[in-house]
C-alpha cells in the first residue's frame, strides 16, 4: 500500500484546510485509516480514525472541529480540520491499519506526511 497526502499549508487561527490522502492497492476499503499529527520535538499522536465500515473515533482536543471521512470508489480519506489552532501546527501523516474492537493499531503503511502550518 502506497499513501500520498496533501492538502497542507498554512492559514490563519479560526480558518480551514481539508488533507486527502490517496491510496494505492485494491485493499483500501477493508483497511482502517488514521490521521496522525507531529509537532516539532514532540511524539506523532493519533489525531482521529475511521474504520472500513465508517466508524469514526477523534482525540479530545480534535473533537467538534476535525472530520474525517473516506471514499472507497477514490481509495481516499480526508481530515476537514476548521476551527483550526496554532496547537493543530504540525507535519500529518496517514496511516492505514486496523481496528481490534475499538482500537486502533497502525501499520508500517505512512503517507509522507503534510505540514499544517497554523498562524496566530
Amino acid at each position: 500500500v502506497q499513501l500520498q497526502a496533501s492538502g497542507g499549508g498554512l492559514v490563519q487561527a479560526g480558518g480551514s484546510l481539508r488533507l486527502s490522502c490517496a491510496a494505492s492497492g485494491s485493499t483500501f476499503s477493508g483497511a482502517s485509516m488514521g490521521w496522525y499529527r507531529q509537532a516539532p520535538e514532540e511524539r506523532r499522536e493519533l489525531v482521529a480514525t475511521i474504520s472500513s465500515s465508517g466508524t469514526t473515533d477523534y482525540k479530545d482536543f480534535v473533537k467538534g472541529r476535525f472530520t474525517i471521512s473516506r471514499d472507497n470508489v477514490k481509495n481516499t480519506v480526508y481530515l476537514q480540520m476548521n476551527s483550526l489552532k496554532p496547537e493543530d501546527t504540525a507535519v500529518y501523516y496517514c496511516n492505514a491499519g486496523y481496528h481490534v474492537g475499538p482500537y486502533y493499531h497502525p501499520s508500517k503503511y505512512w503517507g509522507q506526511g503534510t505540514q499544517v502550518t497554523v498562524s496566530s
